[in-house]
């Protein structure tokens, strides 16, 4: 079998591409869009529950009530705000603006055009760039490996909006007012069904809640970020290699985990390679074509780099300073182009 690095890296993605475009054709509607939007819709439908279950006096109750907000916050924010910005939700142009002002500025508190950008644009264009698409926004130097990994992603819910506050000078005035507009319903909204729906009678008590509710799944959506590029080949950008060797080599998978499935979504996890090779591909049509994909990499001897989530964690944990302090160095790419 003749190495990969000897044939057209265009014609390998191309022949990758009629294989994966082959299970898409002869996939469903319910597959291609409908299993999604339907974890979706589940996640809208669960919200009142959760607020109700607030009102509770049990502990218990009041316990699982903080769940279900938690995990379809991030249902709505994380997979919801993914699915809708790379247009995987729905054929129409026309909703896919209007799911992703709904999901990136309602539910996430973050201007819309700014995720586009910076995800799709920068992260997916250039994936392991480095100073473009080299998730360097997860870096931050000055934090040491243990206030990093435990206690940073507590500040998420924080620093979003104050993010997303700071973005707003660099948009046109209509676009800013708006999305100061929509975000500004979502967090209201939040804290409105807090005070008059769940009962929480001190407007710190509901802040308190919202912060607690947000933070949930905080912790394993920092480190999911991290772990699925940084530690992995860095390219310059002047000598980056083609998109089908960029993405074998700059993306792994984490396993199957169940609550992480169902709140990140499987592009986001056990998929992201698949994602990033076919960013437009819902997270369940992510899971159908794995197995053509793994195939295929193993195939032409390109990597398909997976990994356990404590085998990460563990990892970065030892190698913080190289990971998240240094510059990562280029990968020399030889014998590829």
């Amino acid at each position: 079998m003749e190495p990969a690095g000897s044939r057209g890296a265009q014609a390998l993605l191309g022949e990758l591409e009629a294989r994966v475009q082959d299970v898409v054709r002869a996939s469903s509607w319910w597959e291609r869009h409908g299993v999604d939007c339907a974890i979706l819709a589940l996640s809208l439908l669960a919200v009142p529950a959760g607020f109700l279950c607030l009102r509770c006096d049990n502990v218990l109750v009041f316990a699982v009530g903080i769940t279900i907000l938690g995990v379809c916050h991030y249902t709505l924010t994380v997979k919801g705000s993914h699915l809708a910005t790379h247009g995987a939700l729905t054929e129409s142009k026309r909703w896919s603006k209007i799911w992703a002002l709904f999901f990136v500025e309602v539910c996430t508190a973050f201007p819309a055009e700014y995720a586009n950008y910076g995800h799709v644009k920068m992260h997916h264009g250039y994936t392991n760039v480095v100073g473009m698409g080299d998730s360097s926004t997860w870096r931050l130097p000055c934090l040491n490996r243990f206030i990093y990994m435990f206690l940073a992603p507590l500040l998420i819910p924080n620093i979003t909006p104050l993010v997303a506050l700071e973005r707003l000078r660099n948009l046109e005035l209509r676009t800013a007012l708006r999305t100061l507009g929509l975000v500004s319903l979502g967090l209201y909204s939040h804290y409105w069904l807090l005070r008059n729906v769940s009962g929480f009678k001190s407007p710190s008590s509901a802040l308190g809640c919202m912060l607690v509710t947000r933070s949930l799944l905080a912790h394993p959506y920092l480190h999911v970020n991290i772990f699925q590029h940084i530690g992995l080949p860095m390219f310059s950008q002047d000598r980056k290699p083609r998109r089908i060797h960029m993405m074998s080599l700059g993306v792994l998978n984490l396993p199957r985990l169940p609550v992480l499935d169902w709140a990140f979504g499987h592009s986001i996890i056990s998929c992201h390679v698949e994602h990033h090779l076919f960013p437009r591909l819902s997270d369940n049509m992510c899971l159908k074509v794995k197995p053509v994909v793994s195939q295929f990499l193993e195939e032409n001897r390109l990597p398909y780099n997976e990994d356990s989530y404590l085998s990460r964690f563990r990892m970065f944990l030892s190698r913080y300073e190289d990971f998240m302090v240094k510059a990562p160095p280029i990968t020399e790419l030889v014998g590829l182009q």
